[in-house]
């Protein structure tokens, strides 16, 4: 029987002398293999950009290899980031030292929601329940949801830990009621000693999910058993929340994570670095933590890219060598920072109204369709607060939610609205 690492160093084997060692070893660097759990052997690869290359060129030639290796039908999954995080989570029962208290980088900028967590990690249940982190993309709160995890693991082994997120959790739902499995739904989620939900802005909008959700936080509540959740807003503005659950979201404590400052993003540089065994300049470390300032996960992305081009072709770690592995990331993820400008000019020329009529205060049902397009599209891709987008658009703030809730309520009921927004909302990311 093949442990997952060692699966995975016969499969490179084969491969190597398949393919060859140039074709192979490039876009297995840093490769982390997960778990082998029923028919899917799961890798974490280095990036968005190396997981989809294992995809595309691999996934055959592996899945016949592990097949065979295994004496039954086996296929590989190629994760990343979130996804990767999730199935450590689930499927490993040792501690992830990849995320844990003494792993995380405190600041200025996460320092509360640290020490409330990891409050939570030493006294579950009895101060803060729930617990409600909220703040922006990559900046750490799923780092704190697995520290809270692994603390847990390691005091109580026994803990039954249920990790998901708010769009999983639908699709439970959504199959458990088309093939009977309620029961067994209810049960994985209401039985646990740790609930931890991530991104819960996408119970926004969606009645039935917020019904099962506020029972099963019920349950698990009267149950004295703790939850903690993330979102990239506070409770009061997740457009379309029943008023029962940012009760109950507020009824716990409420902790924010925020852009971390320069001297706190050297400092996660540095600590990434380390853990690969990267002896990195401090003029390197300066320049990514100086021109990566919003997100954690992109900083880890810029030193594993250096790493990996260090180690793959020898290079040595310099500033013109960084600056080349800054842009190829900023190539793979483009629209990092959508302007309202850019929202705007985008929305304007799809519906073909003026910008000053967006701004204006027209009311007709096109400019009103256009303008809510607007403000939604503002919130979800800038760190912007209601107040901020009702200045740019000359709105008062309640009026700005009260756009963004009318236009949540109208995607659910209208595919062919929400397509239009989902493919706005593309397009301004490739910018």
């Amino acid at each position: 029987m093949y442990t997952p690492e060692a699966l995975l160093d016969a499969v490179l084997r084969q491969l190597r002398t398949d393919m060859g060692e140039i074709l192979v070893d490039p876009w297995f660097t840093n490769a982390e293999p997960i778990t082998i759990q029923d028919d899917l052997f799961v890798v974490e690869a280095a990036s968005e950009l190396f997981r989809d290359t294992l995809i595309n060129r691999f996934t055959h030639n592996v899945s016949d290899i592990i097949s065979g290796l295994m004496g039954r039908p086996l296929k590989p999954l190629y994760v990343f980031g979130a996804e990767a995080d999730s199935w450590r989570l689930q499927s490993d029962s040792s501690v992830y030292a990849g995320y844990t208290f003494e792993k995380y980088i405190v600041g200025n900028s996460n320092k509360f929601a640290h020490a409330a967590a990891l409050a939570v990690a030493n006294n579950p249940a009895r101060l803060y329940n729930p617990l409600f982190i909220y703040g922006g993309s990559g900046l750490g709160k799923t780092h704190l949801l697995f520290a809270i995890a692994n603390s847990l693991r390691r005091k109580y082994p026994s803990y039954r830990i249920v990790y998901i997120k708010s769009e999983e959790f639908m699709n439970e739902m959504v199959e458990a009621v088309k093939t009977s499995g309620f029961t067994d739904f209810r049960a994985k989620y209401r039985q646990a000693d740790l609930l931890l939900m991530d991104d819960v802005q996408f119970l926004s909008g969606r009645q039935s999910l917020q019904e099962e959700f506020f029972h099963t936080f019920e349950s698990l509540f009267q149950a004295n058993k703790q939850i903690v959740l993330t979102s990239d807003r506070p409770p009061k503005e997740i457009a379309t929340l029943s008023d029962r659950l940012q009760t109950r979201f507020e009824s716990g404590l409420l902790a924010d994570v925020q852009s971390p400052d320069l001297e706190t993003r050297m400092a996660m540089v540095k600590s990434k670095a380390n853990n690969l065994g990267v002896d990195m300049p401090q003029n390197v470390v300066a320049y990514i933590a100086e021109n990566i300032t919003n997100n954690v996960r992109e900083l880890e992305g810029a030193v594993k890219k250096i790493a990996a081009i260090n180690g793959l072709m020898g290079s040595p770690i310099d500033l013109p060598m960084a600056q080349n592995a800054i842009k190829d990331i900023f190539k793979e993820r483009p629209g990092l920072n959508p302007t309202p400008e850019m929202i705007l000019k985008e929305v304007s020329e799809f519906y073909s109204i003026p910008v000053d009529k967006i701004t204006g205060k027209a009311r007709n049902k096109e400019v009103v369709v256009a303008r809510q397009v607007t403000e939604y599209l503002i919130r979800e891709l800038t760190s912007m607060s209601f107040p901020e987008i009702g200045k740019i658009l000359d709105q008062h703030h309640t009026s700005v939610m009260y756009g963004i809730e009318t236009l949540t309520k109208s995607m659910a009921k209208d595919e062919s609205l929400r397509d239009t927004v989902n493919d706005l909302k593309k397009n301004i990311q490739s910018k």
